[in-house]
């Protein structure tokens, strides 16, 4: 494989699919952590409708970006940026996952199971560490070749 130009790692770092992921994702995470916060001091979940609804094209969106992404990168390989892409992805498609499920129980008005609901919430946070370990990890790999 050869090594990708400057400029097409630039066109592929301003692409509107990575943008609206790191939006969705982003969003995901701030009304996330503002649900598990304000459900662990007042028992309530404001902004529930909001998270899940948002959700749905988070998912869409992370399908598509995952797919291209591993088109261009695979092979897997015995690196630090690969090992973390790959537990991050894992993570990832795991927490959302669940959070569809959750999403099924939220609109049916039933209960949320609670193992499930832990199983999100843990993942939600792995999500965030593993995410920003991977990114961390190819940037280091890129200043230590002197890739740009």
């Amino acid at each position: 494989m050869s090594r990708p130009r400057p400029a097409e790692r630039a066109e592929r770092l301003r692409s509107p699919l990575l943008l609206a992921l790191w939006v969705l994702l982003g969003f995901e995470a701030v009304t996330g952590l503002w649900l598990f916060t304000a459900f662990l001091v007042a028992g309530r979940r404001p902004g529930e409708s909001i998270h899940v609804v948002a959700g749905v094209p988070l998912t869409a969106i992370y399908a598509v970006y995952q797919w291209r992404h591993w088109k261009r990168v695979a092979p897997l390989r015995a690196r630090p940026d690969y090992v973390l892409g790959l537990v991050a992805a894992t993570v990832t498609a795991l927490t959302i996952a669940t959070g569809l499920v959750l999403g099924v129980v939220w609109w049916k008005k039933l209960p949320y199971p609670t193992a499930l609901t832990a199983l999100h919430n843990i993942g939600s946070m792995l999500v965030l560490s593993f995410v920003g370990a991977h990114l961390a990890a190819v940037l280091m790999r890129l200043g230590a070749t002197g890739e740009r």
